[in-house]
């Protein structure tokens, strides 16, 4: 695992911010192959000795950046299910379009978005992360619908919704690489994932309109 060390002052903290956010513009701007430690630091006005006091080298950096997107995800998801959670299987199915669009917008205000989800399926260090929030969001999601469903095995339930996980991260990606309309792919997506709801072992209603 890439090693990056959390600060522990305000200060250092506003250095160690200051940081990932140069990180992740000069993503936007040059990607993963010509970013660098140097180029870093003279976005974000520190010196290098300042960076290696929390980073062992760019792909640390990157690390760090992919670990605070996925943190506002799973932060996004937790609000979701706190506002819709009590209110039935109906419900939840009607306000996925409301969560793909939460997630989506989460992505599209981070800098180097792109690059960071891309680091996150190539760069062999950056895939515990990738993999502790797919299976964390997997495990809430999944928690909730078998409360409504305790008649289905939830080691059906975890499959199914670690699979509708998948899809929904390569369709976030998919939107930031080529040019779709955006509201109709999160629709559309959206009446993939109420359809996942609908197995026949679930015994709902049919797969809705």
């Amino acid at each position: 695992m890439t090693a990056y060390r959390q600060p522990r002052q305000e200060r250092s903290r506003r250095t160690f911010d200051a940081l990932l956010d140069a990180a992740g513009y000069l993503l936007a701007e040059v990607g993963i192959e010509r970013i660098s430690t140097n180029l870093i630091c003279e976005r974000a006005k520190v010196t290098p000795p300042a960076l290696y006091r929390y980073f062992d080298d760019k792909y640390a950096i990157i690390y760090a950046l992919a670990e605070r997107l996925m943190l506002r995800q799973n932060d996004a998801l937790e609000t979701w299910i706190a506002n819709y959670g009590d209110k039935g299987l109906d419900v939840l199915s009607d306000k996925l379009l409301e969560l793909l669009e939460t997630m989506s917008a989460i992505t599209g205000s981070q800098p180097g978005a792109i690059w960071i989800m891309r680091a996150l399926r190539s760069v062999p260090s950056l895939t515990p992360v990738r993999l502790y929030s797919h299976n964390y969001v997997t495990d809430l999601l999944t928690d909730i619908y078998h409360q409504y469903l305790p008649h289905v095995d939830r080691e059906m339930i975890r499959r199914r919704t670690r699979l509708s996980v998948e899809m929904a991260y390569s369709m976030d990606e998919m939107l930031k690489e080529e040019d779709f309309d955006q509201k109709k792919l999160l629709q559309d997506a959206a009446f993939v994932f109420r359809s996942m709801l609908n197995f026949p072992e679930y015994g709902l209603h049919p797969t809705p309109a």
